[in-house]
């Protein structure tokens, strides 16, 4: 294909582990697909500590600021040195608000035919906890307090991107999950902000709502009863990777975390360090990310045919890396569905 006369400006972070090697096989298939966008290459998690001193180097986060758009590996967290995670230091930095993670059946297994879009609210919530000690007696760590926060402000705007979402593709329900009755406060303010978000969507997008382990049992019961969930942080964080797990875990899961000024995709797996280095890594996550980032920069042409070679990569040439019970390398795998752009 022809590359793009003009090209994206955007940031590219390889990562620990197996990110440069999922980083280097997505970036040889968008080249493949005429290449949308000009990388600036900068470093972040371990890589980041090497380079920089810090997990998140002052120069990563410039890039993203000054670019807006990111493609990111996955990143490891320093032990020792009081490092936080640069996934949520990001976060943070960018007011990354929204947590998006769709979940589609792409190869024969348990679950046939799924097809689910998770939104997780981002930056509050139990997940971003605000924790201590309290000391009793001669025991300095006798009990522990954790509080969470939700916002109003902050619920409304992560259910206003979820509906927006399903308005513009074609998504007819939104199921918010909370623990309300239990957690009144706390996720109660979440679910009152999101009913009054949805009356604006009346005969448009449906609302529903689900005590979250009711949810967590329904998706393995009958997932296929669910179009979007809507979830506060700490819910969203364990039920995205429920969801991953109907499809055949977090090699298949992309992940995109938007905010008003940027938005940053990454595959959602770990570094996993065991197979660093030995071609062994199934590229899939990080390829789908790369397609939700082409959707997001209005490139859907190009998204649909990255989804449709990978479908027809794992499918037709029954071409599969090894945790997909197949033989191809990395580097096989990757090649194979450029053979299919290609023709």
């Amino acid at each position: 294909m022809h590359q793009l006369d003009k090209k994206i400006p955007a940031t590219l972070i390889p990562g620990d582990g197996i990110g440069p090697e999922v980083v280097e096989a997505t970036v040889r298939v968008l080249d493949a697909l005429g290449q949308p966008f000009e990388w600036d290459v900068q470093q972040a998690g371990v890589a980041g500590v090497e380079a920089e001193g810090d997990p998140l180097p002052a120069k990563t986060l410039a890039s993203i600021r000054e670019r807006r758009l990111a493609l990111k590996g996955p990143l490891a967290t320093p032990i020792g040195g009081g490092f936080r995670s640069s996934n949520v230091r990001l976060r943070e930095e960018f007011e990354l608000f929204a947590n998006v993670r769709p979940a589609s059946t792409l190869i024969p297994g348990r679950f046939e035919d799924i097809d689910l879009v998770l939104f997780r609210e981002n930056l509050g919530g139990f997940y971003v906890s605000h924790e201590y000690y309290i000391p009793i007696g001669d025991d300095p760590k006798a009990a522990a307090v954790s509080t969470g926060v939700n916002t109003k402000e902050g619920s409304k705007r992560i259910a206003r991107y979820a509906f927006e979402y399903a308005v513009k593709n074609g998504r007819k329900k939104i199921t918010v999950v909370h623990k309300a009755n239990i957690l009144k406060a706390l996720t109660g303010i979440f679910l009152d902000a999101v009913r009054e978000v949805a009356k604006e969507y009346e005969g448009r997008v449906e609302l529903d709502d689900m005590i979250v382990d009711a949810c967590a049992m329904q998706l393995v019961m009958n997932p296929w009863r669910f179009d979007v969930l809507l979830c506060t942080n700490l819910f969203g964080d364990i039920l995205s990777d429920q969801i991953a797990g109907l499809v055949g875990g977090l090699g298949m899961a992309p992940g995109a975390n938007i905010g008003k000024d940027a938005a940053i995709f990454e595959a959602v797996h770990g570094t996993a360090p065991d197979i660093a280095g030995k071609g062994l890594a199934n590229p899939i996550s990080l390829l789908l990310a790369a397609g939700m980032m082409l959707d997001h920069v209005g490139l859907q042409d190009s998204a649909t045919k990255l989804r449709a070679a990978i479908y027809a990569t794992l499918n037709e040439d029954n071409i599969r890396t090894g945790d997909l019970k197949g033989t191809a390398t990395t580097r096989e795998f990757t090649d194979a569905i450029i053979r299919r752009l290609e023709k």
